[in-house]
């Protein structure tokens, strides 16, 4: 009976389904999702509740995903209200989401406006060839008016220490690489995701004149910003149910923004 429930928990797993009572499937090695070193590190209050009403304020409410919510429904995320997606295409040079297809297509075919990420180990490779790796494998962009510029994952390091073992100049040095040869090959500058305490341990640069800013902060408040962004541009806000994230700005903008 357990080589069958393993069996079956793996044929299902190869679909994106889990059937309750058995067993999930671990995640690939370098499959880390966008913000979970940061709430590992920083932590998250089990619920958050942010003064955000649309009605009352310009925001536009999306969800990021990854290859942990395997197949994901899009019509029941647009039917609570979610009208942008960030999907994780890679990870390092080693790693691809092996549901990205469904999720970057199925976004876009239900009406969301949609990007892709690429979480960063810059202790693997430099900056420039995460770039490559990225845009070659779904982190490209193109003026459609439905594609977000794509997204860098910039966060507390898996497997040792916080800063990759760079110094603060060496890792302003590597972003700049990565957003150089993002912008080369695409003509956008990537939106950077990141924390406002892994930054100010980490980077010393200045990218707020090139770079949009997607901030996670698990609080009822966007807080303090990292260097020299007088404003954010996305804000994650919970990982309950999903990573949940707004637009600083009405719909207007955000496709402003895929336009570029």
């Amino acid at each position: 009976m357990r080589t069958f429930a393993r069996s079956a928990a793996a044929l299902l797993a190869c679909v994106g389904l889990v059937l309750p009572g058995l067993p999930a499937q671990a995640a690939p090695a370098e499959d880390h999702a966008m913000g979970s070193q940061i709430r590992k590190h920083e932590g998250e209050p089990q619920r958050v509740v942010i003064n955000a009403d649309p009605s009352a304020q310009a925001v536009v409410y999306g969800i990021d995903v990854s290859g942990h919510q395997g197949n994901v429904d899009w019509s029941y995320w647009w039917g609570q209200g979610k009208r942008f997606a960030y999907v994780k295409a890679t990870e390092s040079t080693t790693y691809t989401n092996p549901y990205f297809t469904q999720q970057y297509n199925g976004s876009y075919n239900i009406g969301m406006i949609r990007g892709a990420y690429h979480f960063a180990l810059p202790d693997r490779s430099g900056g420039a060839a995460q770039a490559d790796f990225f845009v070659d494998h779904g982190g490209g962009w193109s003026r459609d008016g439905r594609t977000l510029p794509g997204a860098l994952d910039m966060e507390y390091n898996p497997y040792g220490s916080t800063c990759y073992g760079l110094s603060a100049s060496g890792m302003t040095a590597w972003i700049k690489a990565f957003s150089d040869r993002y912008q080369a090959r695409t003509g956008r500058w990537p939106v950077i995701y990141t924390s406002t305490s892994w930054w100010s341990q980490c980077v010393n640069g200045d990218f707020s004149s090139t770079n949009p800013l997607w901030v996670a902060r698990y609080s009822s408040a966007v807080g303090t910003l990292p260097y020299a962004w007088p404003f954010h541009t996305f804000w994650q806000y919970s990982s309950s149910p999903i990573d949940q994230n707004l637009f600083n700005g009405a719909y207007d903008r955000l496709q402003a923004l895929s336009l570029g």
